[in-house]
């Protein structure tokens, strides 16, 4: 198996907010060109970010550089040359580029205190930005792909370690470990137990990452079930890649949340389903149009999704690398939805957040706190 194929969303063609030859050429063109102070000042929530894809881009190329590797990776192929700029290192063509980055950064994180390093300076960039609380995807099965030997344990907890160190400045962080489809359902099932280890100890729940059309959620079921057995939490990522049925499959298996979900919208059934049964979606504007999710010409569906009752919340998916950050992920939900609308978003992410009834309160209190409002 490729390892970049971890994570596939064909592109399907698309523009809205923002065009799609800028999205795939080289990094984003951001819309918004200055925060509006009223966007930074709002306290914001992470509940779809991939830490490996936070890397600094200075930081993935003093890690080439100390591993003498490129920034480029192509599978099965010799050593191929890469930028070493770190304002050229996250340029790409096209998804499959991306792809190929990501997992150029999976190959350079190396040793545990890579993953430290990478945790310090998430929480650095998250501070500055008013990031109150997160829940942060992983993917060990990828680290061990490219890193055998590689500690997994030691390397959550050393990432743990750091993430701990944001509670002095009032915000708190939390791990989800992703669960790799293409690896299959054995691989899937150690991962999950590497979760279960850990389980009260910062890591509090599983995803479910990987080529959703030839891995269909449904062969999963029992790696959830292990999971909630440990009383790990469960969330899925579905309708990105495949859709309205992949949303579906994913919540027949337990899911509690869906990362992106966006193509539910192809089917009111599944819309229908998302809004009795209360599960949010992981909404992620920037990830949707770069990679193709939303077709040509259309407005995002996140807005007839929220018009339909399911639960939105937005987020950055992989921000380093797609060029954009969640303050910039606000604002553009803000520009086209209003301040009000993106406030209720927010709260919604505290509702969806895997927390007990106490921490939601504190959560939402503290949103309520920290909202300045114009």
């Amino acid at each position: 198996m490729s390892p970049t194929s971890y994570r596939t969303a064909p592109p399907r063609g698309g523009e809205a907010w923002i065009r799609r030859s800028e999205c795939l050429s080289f990094r984003i063109v951001p819309v918004v060109q200055s925060l509006d102070p009223a966007i930074a000042s709002l306290p914001k929530i992470h509940l779809h970010c991939h830490l490996e894809g936070c890397l600094r881009p200075q930081t993935f190329v003093d890690l080439t550089r100390r591993y003498g590797l490129s920034t480029r990776y192509r599978p099965g192929a010799a050593e191929v040359a890469g930028p070493t700029d770190p304002a050229l290192v996250y340029q790409f063509s096209g998804f499959p580029e991306f792809l190929l980055i990501f997992a150029a950064v999976s190959r350079a994180l190396a040793s545990p205190d890579d993953y430290a390093r990478l945790a310090h300076e998430f929480v650095h960039d998250a501070l500055a930005q008013n990031v109150v609380y997160g829940e942060l995807f992983i993917s060990p099965s990828v680290w061990a792909y490219f890193h055998p030997g590689l500690d997994l344990v030691a390397t959550i907890r050393s990432m743990l370690a750091e993430l701990r160190l944001a509670r002095a400045h009032g915000a708190e962080f939390s791990l989800i470990v992703d669960v790799t489809r293409n690896f299959g359902a054995e691989s899937a099932m150690r991962t999950a137990r590497l979760a279960a280890s850990l389980a009260g100890d910062g890591v509090i729940g599983i995803g479910l990452g990987g080529d959703e059309a030839r891995f269909p959620a449904g062969g999963f079921g029992e790696v959830f079930a292990v999971a909630r057995a440990h009383g790990l939490h469960t969330v899925a990522h579905a309708g990105e890649a495949d859709g309205a049925r992949s949303v579906r499959a994913a919540i027949e298996i337990g899911a509690e949340r869906i990362g992106h979900g966006v193509r539910a919208i192809e089917d009111p059934a599944v819309v229908a389903l998302l809004r009795e049964r209360g599960i949010a979606l992981e909404i992620c504007p920037t990830s949707n149009l770069c990679t193709g999710t939303v077709p040509a010409g259309a407005d995002h569906p996140l807005h007839e999704l929220d018009a339909n009752g399911v639960l939105v919340t937005i987020d950055a998916d992989d921000p380093a690398i797609f060029g954009t950050s969640i303050s910039q992920e606000y604002a553009l939900v803000a520009q086209r939805a209003g301040i009000e609308t993106l406030r209720r978003y927010i709260a919604q992410a505290a509702g969806a957040a895997f927390l007990e009834p106490a921490a939601k309160a504190a959560l939402a209190a503290k949103l309520e706190r920290r909202d300045v409002r114009s």
